[in-house]
């Protein structure tokens, strides 16, 4: 099993990302294509797509901003309907989901760790 890690940047469009975005989108397309050529071979290949996620790379982020780090995420969070960053954890258990050979069925997908922002 091959587990890429997307953005669910690469499901939908970020304003004022859109490097970002097309580099995300491509992830998620060479996902799509590698599943479909490989299946025959019995190698799945799927996609995580986590929406900002408490990393070191967010936190930075969160440190350079005028804002106190609070207010920060609650701006970052306001999109996303859970209204909260997701936990490293939280990303690690979709990852070994998609790569667990119990999933000998699914190939090609996109999984969103997103706290809702896809469901609206």
């Amino acid at each position: 099993a091959i587990v890429n890690v997307a953005s669910v940047a690469g499901l939908a469009g970020a304003s004022r990302l859109a490097a970002y975005t097309a580099a995300k989108h491509g992830v998620i397309g060479l996902t799509r294509a590698a599943a479909a050529e490989y299946a025959t071979k019995g190698i799945r290949v799927n996609a995580v797509c986590p929406s900002f996620s408490r990393t070191d790379m967010v936190t930075e982020v969160l440190k350079m901003t005028p804002a106190r780090t609070e207010r920060a995420e609650a701006g970052l969070t306001r999109g996303v309907p859970m209204r909260r960053l997701a936990e490293v954890d939280e990303v690690v258990k979709v990852i070994l989901f998609a790569a667990d050979p119990g999933n000998s069925f699914m190939t090609g997908q996109a999984l969103a760790v997103d706290g809702g922002i896809t469901a609206t």
